[in-house]
């Protein structure tokens, strides 16, 4: 018995890092297809509703490696913009969700496409243990704590700015954990995040072609901040994309994909390791559906 304890103290400790230095690598469809993943400012930033899914996992096959999915809808009309952003993590014994519904408004400035956005979340966040992946007793008065923990209330904040080329944003996610220090998690989170980015018309018509270079600053508790700077390749008159950033964690993330007449979108991410954790795994590979519907 002391045996399979120990096994299951070796566990958490395994799994415990690897979902911190997890956090490290957020899904790949924030930084272009999806930005309302990490900012409530852009939900319904543009008229009609959008449902995007994820679904990421390590490359290798390992036991209790970390899965993320993530859902989100959102609705613009005009000034107003709502959506709801549900995200499941699992890495190891420890099951974490999160749900929060958004309200954003989406003030028009004096040129006819230069707006500001304002987006704020709430929800809630749920962190436990899976008693059926124990190998030792389920019953074990630790365990029983850590899973009588209550969800809490959780949300986020973000602002914007965009114009038909430029970008600027920034957003405080997780603000529970950021306001409210006594939070007991496994798992480091993200603390802030800014983002700016310009995309150059290269051609026009039905062959246009677009280069959208992006540089971000983010936020992790408990790691040093981080830097991400890379570029998005669109032809086909926005509908073929080819995405490549690097992280200042030095890994990189490479993508591909086909947003369909603008309205059915498909894209597969593959990320590298961060360099802590490359002797261990061959990094992550995340798969994005969109659906947009009419304005």
């Amino acid at each position: 018995m002391k045996t399979t304890y120990k096994f299951l103290a070796l566990l958490l400790v395994v799994f415990t890092g690897s979902n911190s230095y997890a956090q490290l690598n957020p899904l790949a469809a924030q930084y272009y297809s999806n930005r309302f993943l990490i900012n409530p400012a852009y939900a319904g930033s543009t008229d009609g509703i959008r449902v995007n899914a994820a679904y990421r996992k390590l490359w290798s096959n390992v036991p209790g490696s970390p899965l993320t999915q993530s859902l989100t809808a959102d609705y613009g009309k005009g000034k107003v913009g709502v959506g709801l952003n549900v995200y499941n993590e699992s890495a190891g014994l420890q099951r974490q969700t999160r749900v929060t519904g958004t309200y954003a408004y989406h003030l028009q400035l004096g040129e006819e496409q230069q707006q500001l956005h304002f987006g704020i979340s709430l929800g809630f966040m749920s962190q436990r243990l899976e008693n059926s992946d124990i190998y030792g007793n389920p019953n074990d008065p630790m365990v029983g704590q850590y899973n009588d923990r209550k969800t809490y209330l959780d949300g986020d904040f973000g602002i914007a700015y965009t114009s038909g080329t430029f970008s600027l944003q920034a957003a405080i996610p997780n603000l529970k954990s950021v306001l409210k220090k006594d939070v007991i998690k496994l798992a480091d989170v993200t603390t802030f995040y800014a983002a700016s980015s310009y995309r150059f018309k290269l051609t026009e018509g039905a062959e246009g072609m677009d280069l959208e270079p992006m540089i971000a600053y983010r936020g992790v508790q408990g790691f040093d901040n981080i830097w991400d700077a890379g570029a998005q390749l669109e032809i086909a008159n926005q509908q073929v994309f080819i995405t490549g950033m690097y992280h200042s964690t030095k890994n990189a993330t490479f993508g591909l994909g086909m947003d369909f007449r603008k309205k059915y979108l498909i894209s597969g991410n593959y990320t590298t390791q961060t360099s802590a954790l490359s002797g261990y795994t061959n990094g992550s590979f995340e798969l994005n559906l969109r659906l947009s519907l009419g304005k």
